[in-house]
């Protein structure tokens, strides 16, 4: 626990972000300043207006406090815009190297996986996602990596909630089938999209992960079904866990 006479005030507020952004439940006012030890009134004042501006979000209709959009959202800008990003791009470049194919780093936001950043191939015939695109969760390989990740009750919850639009005939629309499929996909730690998001795209992703084994972001590469075999992707799948580990040490080493 920490002094609370030592915890200067305007610091407070990001100390309670930290202590939600390391756990990996949602947690009450009251056992979030079990770490604190601030006044009681005061931690759950400071709880409920990172909640009004968008930083928090209570589980269902409990007490219960988890990470928001705009705490994501700067989380996702933080990796971006660190010093680490010249070498996290190097990354990406190797990896398009090796498999000559686009690859692209993905972070899940609010209504979908944001590309943070991403190599191009050098083929003339190249699907175009620029940075910045977002892409639904339940029919692209970064997208069902993250929802992988989630604890089986989050991922029944929120594949409840996500509008599971048919992209294309190979869309996986039915809740149980995806469900089953993600539990595949956490079982085998990579993804892929089996022409799901884009008619004659397929594509591999792997988990990039913290120094607790929390999924951060994903890491993946596609190309067109003409050029790149969903066997093909998977022969290389050794080639983008390798980087997601080497991106692992560099963002939290």
């Amino acid at each position: 626990m920490e002094d609370s006479g030592r915890i200067p005030t305007n610091l407070r507020t990001l100390m309670i972000l930290e202590i939600l952004g390391k756990s990996s439940q949602p947690m009450t006012a009251t056992q979030i300043n079990e770490q604190l030890g601030l006044p009681k009134q005061t931690v759950h004042r400071l709880c409920a207006t990172l909640e009004e501006n968008g930083f928090l979000t209570r589980l269902g209709n409990s007490k219960r406090f988890q990470v928001a959009r705009r705490l994501r959202e700067l989380g996702s800008g933080l990796l971006y815009n660190s010093r680490d990003h010249i070498a996290r791009h190097q990354i990406l470049k190797e990896v398009a190297e090796s498999v000559g194919e686009t690859v692209n780093y993905a972070a899940p936001g609010s209504t979908g996986m944001n590309y943070l950043d991403r190599v191009e191939t050098g083929w003339p015939f190249r699907i175009q996602l620029p940075i910045g695109t977002s892409v639904p969760f339940h029919c692209t390989a970064s997208g069902k990596c993250f929802l992988a990740s989630l604890s089986p009750q989050k991922r029944e919850g929120l594949i409840a909630s996500l509008q599971l639009e048919q992209m294309t005939a190979q869309t996986i629309v039915d809740p149980a089938s995806l469900l089953a499929e993600l539990s595949d996909i956490r079982k085998r730690g990579y993804s892929l999209d089996r022409e799901e998001f884009l008619e004659g795209m397929v594509a591999i992703a792997v988990p990039v992960v913290d120094l607790d084994g929390r999924y951060v972001a994903s890491l993946a590469y596609h190309g067109p079904s003409q050029r790149v075999s969903l066997d093909e992707a998977v022969d290389r799948k050794d080639i983008l866990q390798t980087a997601a580990d080497k991106l692992s040490d560099i963002l939290f080493s």
